[in-house]
């Protein structure tokens, strides 16, 4: 028998008693490292750039303790993971990449294409990245799922290659990753991790090709890599810590919310788990039940200091001012344990992904579902997406004007470039128009 415990949280109390400088806090989450690590990752950077491969081995010993006589990991080491891999881990994954490609496929973007007037046609296609890199961590832990989230959704998109780098362990990444990454038809794989991965990939070396856009999560030091790099190659989204939003009412369980925050607690100390709970009473519950599920939970101490830095349990008013709240917060993770959670669903806005219901466990959509794991954080919900086939494409825009339009159209686009001093364009216009 468990015995509950108090936890310490960083914020209490109501959602109207908030200061406003407590409420910006909450709201104004920043996913920016520290000067240092800017500093570190911009000097990793500009060595990658200049020293290639040579400075990518160099990086793998000092980081990882690994000699790699080739940055490259051959094709027949993933088999042999993949073989080797337990028969019932092999197939929760290959269900997870089956989802996941069937999801994605289905949000395929299509084709545009409009007569603005007659004769004139605007189309906008979309055009599968030619090459792209995909990012899964591999220090004290694998994550496969990363594999795929990044990899399945390049491939349902059309991408024509698609490139993994991932930091070893010896001498090649995780053996779980190396499945992962022959599970989702990856086409090349190299043992290089952290800041220096991202550089090569961005800028590309002997060995590691250049991509178009990279994708996947990462510790600080990538995550600062990513932004440093956004000049020269597209990123999913700046990332930070894990975040989850649950709302709820005197209708949820108080262990299963209270189970769904330690969860995700369990990744960071630096992860935010927050409740906005309407009513007194449902706040008790759920504060007790979190005291009463720590104790088993085998990463407390990780979970304890991520509610004491960024966790807490707020009282709102309402199912209305609960949800305005979370438009501000804008989290990674929402979780609706309401009791009428679809009519919540329609009033939602600024959420990176929405878990609709108490059966939806964020673990599910974490793995399973078939959407995706990639998603904004530190509120930057409230403008970025979670990783999706509209970031594997780039949109190809072309005009088409008969002849009879450009006629029509002539007369007006000369007035309009004359009026901005532009007498080029009318020249151009009119030439085009058959009127001179």
């Amino acid at each position: 028998m468990s015995v509950a415990v108090a936890v310490p949280m960083r914020y209490t109390g109501r959602v109207r008693d908030l200061t406003p400088a407590v409420y910006r806090w909450l709201c104004d989450r920043s996913t920016s490292s520290d000067p240092g690590v800017r500093e570190s990752v911009a000097s990793l950077i500009a060595d990658v750039r200049a020293r290639g491969d040579t400075a990518l081995r160099e990086l793998a010993q000092r980081y990882d303790d690994a000699s790699l006589d080739s940055l490259e990991v051959p094709r027949t080491q993933w088999n042999r993971a993949l073989d080797a891999l337990d028969a019932g881990l092999r197939r929760a994954i290959d269900r997870a990449a089956r989802n996941i490609f069937h999801a994605h496929d289905a949000m395929r973007p299509q084709m545009f294409l409009c007569e603005t007037e007659p004769g004139i046609v605007v189309g906008r296609r979309p055009d599968p990245l030619a090459r792209v890199g995909v990012y899964a961590p591999g220090g004290d832990a694998a994550y496969p799922s990363s594999v795929l989230m990044g990899a399945v959704p390049a491939r349902a998109a059309g991408v024509g290659e698609v490139v993994l780098c991932s930091p070893p362990r010896g001498r090649e990444p995780s053996a779980l990753v190396l499945a992962a990454a022959a599970i989702a038809n990856v086409d090349r794989v190299f043992a290089v991790g952290g800041a220096g991965a991202i550089a090569a990939m961005a800028y590309g070396t002997d060995t590691i090709p250049r991509v178009d856009r990279i994708v996947g999560p990462g510790n600080a030091y990538v995550a600062e890599a990513k932004l440093q790099v956004t000049g020269t190659v597209a990123i999913d989204s700046p990332a930070g810590p894990s975040e989850l939003l649950v709302i709820a009412d005197e209708s949820c369980d108080p262990r299963h919310v209270a189970l769904e925050l330690l969860a995700q607690a369990e990744h960071d100390a630096r992860a935010c788990v927050v409740a906005v709970v309407i009513g007194d009473g449902t706040a008790r519950s759920l504060t007790a039940a979190i005291g009463a599920a720590i104790a088993a939970q085998p990463r407390r101490d990780v979970i304890a200091r991520a509610f004491a830095n960024n966790g807490g349990v707020l009282v709102a008013e309402s199912l209305r001012e609960a949800i305005a709240f979370a438009a501000d917060y804008a989290p990674e993770h929402l979780l609706l344990a309401v009791a009428d959670a679809d009519s919540a669903l329609d009033r939602v806005r600024n959420a990176g992904t929405v878990f609709v219901g108490a059966a939806a466990s964020v673990a599910f959509g974490d793995y399973m579902t078939g959407a995706n794991h990639v998603l904004p954080t530190g509120g930057l919900a409230r403008s970025y997406s979670g990783l999706s086939p509209l970031d594997f494409v780039r949109w190809t825009t072309y005009q088409r004007v008969s002849a009879r339009a450009a006629a029509a159209l002539a007369p007006d686009v000369a007035a309009f470039a004359v009026g901005e001093g532009l007498p080029g364009h009318a020249i151009a216009a009119r030439s085009a128009g058959g009127l001179t």
